[in-house]
């Protein structure tokens, strides 16, 4: 009788004894206790048997702690890519879509600083750097967390409107007068909304809502959108034609109210000023268009960034002309807060008494910042054939705007179709883009936003305008969309929403609209649907 030691961890009776046994053999004498030893009695092949003196615990399917540990940091690996997609395309990048990408970041950032300073200063009423770091922050939290290789992620003209008033309303609201302070209200008023968008953004994502984009349909978004640029012109109107100062005075509150103002004050408009203004629109309005009319036959024109050549020549002939003491207003000296900190905790005392009453408008701004951020993420992975993932980009985008409301009076940021789709067009193939964007608006808040304190408001308005007449020219082809196709009831839920946007408030309008949106949802899924074969 030979004794042979097992070279696998598990042997039927069946297997054959050259394949899975080594043949070494040892005397019964040499055995090893701590080895498990394999006696095999010889007869014919068929009648081989296997008697093992196995410990009473052994199970030969049971893995290693090393097959456990490597199982387990697989898992680890796996999840941790999914949720956090920056561990795996950072590590995979390709040098090859370097340039596409930095020449997409820069031309995207060369647009986005000057907006982020209008729409913080012009319609959020607040300090040009909560809008550059709105600007900046979220970039870099959505690039690690995200999953749309294209999408931009900053403010928002619509969003940033709705702060604005939001901050006006509040400031007029205590019986007792305005606060000793309205910069610090506004500061904390701004900074408790952006943290609650996050907050709520995030828990949408994480809780797997990410379905809510079929509630709010087509016709509702259309017919906000373009109520918010007509509310936008009206308000960009005034600081246009130089009477911002004594809007202050008469604070009028609806955008009715708002036209009637600009009537009655023709004669106290300032020319300097309406003159820099449309001067500066006709210039935007014709370089978009001469690109447009170019881009075809001569590329490069294509890279041009007009908003930020405006912006750098309007300050230039403002300091060298001294526009500001012909009555034109400036940007002047940059201030975020009393001692001039960056970064401080959002849940203090001073915001914490804004919470409730600006509750609403934060569940108000997270929905349509989520829907506007979708249109285009969704626009984007369809063109470049990758998938995204909803609640993923609920969480990053939630992210983005917590981190961001440490910083004091920093605005919601979600993602933008005109410049994302501008930086896919510029070649961005991934969320290297989003980074070097974002490095550059970090850039500007300390080196360029000081150079900018020559640069006119009405000029920041005017920029604001452009950006309106991206959001008016697609309502004609919904339009003509939904009349084609004969549905009524779209056509009527964009009207609708049109006009108690702009005659009410976009809180009123949106809020009106939702509410009918979703119980026309209901009523749809509620009917029973039969078809006769």
């Amino acid at each position: 009788m030979a004794f042979r030691r097992l070279e696998t961890p598990f042997l039927s009776a069946n297997t054959s004894r050259a394949g899975s046994i080594k043949d070494l053999h040892h005397s019964e004498e040499h055995g090893n206790e701590a080895t498990p030893i394999i006696r095999i009695e010889e007869g014919t092949r068929d009648e081989d048997w296997v008697a093992a003196d196995l410990p009473e615990d052994y199970d030969p399917d049971a893995p290693g702690p090393d097959t456990r540990a490597r199982a387990t940091w697989k898992k680890v690996k796996t999840r941790t890519r999914y949720y956090v997609p920056g561990t795996s395309w950072i590590p995979n990048y390709s040098l090859s879509l370097l340039l596409g990408d930095v020449v997409a970041g820069v031309t995207v950032a060369s647009i986005l600083i000057p907006q982020s300073i209008s729409y913080a200063s012009s319609l959020a009423k607040l300090p040009p750097l909560t809008g550059l770091f709105a600007a900046a922050v979220p970039g870099f939290i959505y690039a690690i967390l995200g999953s749309s290789r294209q999408l931009n992620v900053g403010p928002e003209a619509s969003l940033s409107l709705i702060v604005g008033q939001t901050i006006t309303n509040l400031l007029h609201s205590d019986p007792h007068g305005p606060p000793e302070d309205p910069h610090l209200v506004a500061i904390a008023i701004s900074t408790i909304l952006t943290f609650q968008v996050g907050l709520f953004t995030f828990l949408l994502g994480f809780i797997r809502l990410g379905f809510i984009d079929v509630i709010l349909s087509r016709a509702l978004l259309r017919g906000f959108v373009t109520a918010v640029a007509v509310v936008i012109t009206v308000e960009q109107l005034i600081p246009m034609v130089g009477l911002a100062g004594l809007e202050r005075e008469v604070n009028p509150t609806t955008t009715p109210a708002k036209v009637a103002f600009i009537i009655n004050n023709l004669s106290s408009i300032s020319r300097p000023t309406a003159i820099v203004s449309f001067t500066t629109l006709f210039i935007l309005v014709t370089g978009r268009f001469v690109k447009r009319r170019f881009t075809k036959t001569h590329r490069w024109v294509y890279f041009i960034p007009e908003i930020f050549i405006t912006v750098v020549v309007s300050t230039f002939l403002s300091d060298m002309y001294r526009w500001d003491k012909r009555g034109i207003a400036i940007l002047g000296d940059v201030a975020l807060s009393k001692d001039d900190s960056y970064f401080a905790f959002p849940i203090q005392d001073d915001n914490l008494k804004w919470l409730k009453i600006t509750t609403p408008t934060a569940i108000l701004v997270s929905v349509i910042g989520f829907l506007d951020s979708l249109v285009s993420a969704k626009q984007n992975s369809g063109r470049f054939g990758y998938s995204i993932s909803l609640n993923r980009e609920l969480v990053a985008l939630g992210a983005g705007n917590i981190a961001v409301s440490f910083i004091p009076g920093s605005l919601p940021a979600f993602g933008a179709i005109t410049r994302s789709k501008l930086n896919a067009e510029l070649g961005g193939r991934s969320q290297m883009s989003s980074l070097v964007c974002s490095s550059l608006v970090i850039l500007a808040i300390f080196f360029l936003l000081p150079a900018l304190h020559f640069l006119p408001k009405c000029v920041l308005a005017a920029i604001i305008c452009l950006v309106v007449v991206g959001l008016v020219s697609e309502a004609p082809e919904d339009i003509h969309f939904f009349w084609s196709l004969g549905s009524w009831t779209d056509l009527a839920l964009m009207a609708l929403t049109f006009v108690l946007t702009t005659l009410w408030s976009v809180e009123v309008g949106i809020a009106i609209s939702v509410t009918i949106s979703l119980l026309m949802v209901v009523h749809r899924s509620s009917r029973a649907r039969m078809s006769i074969l």
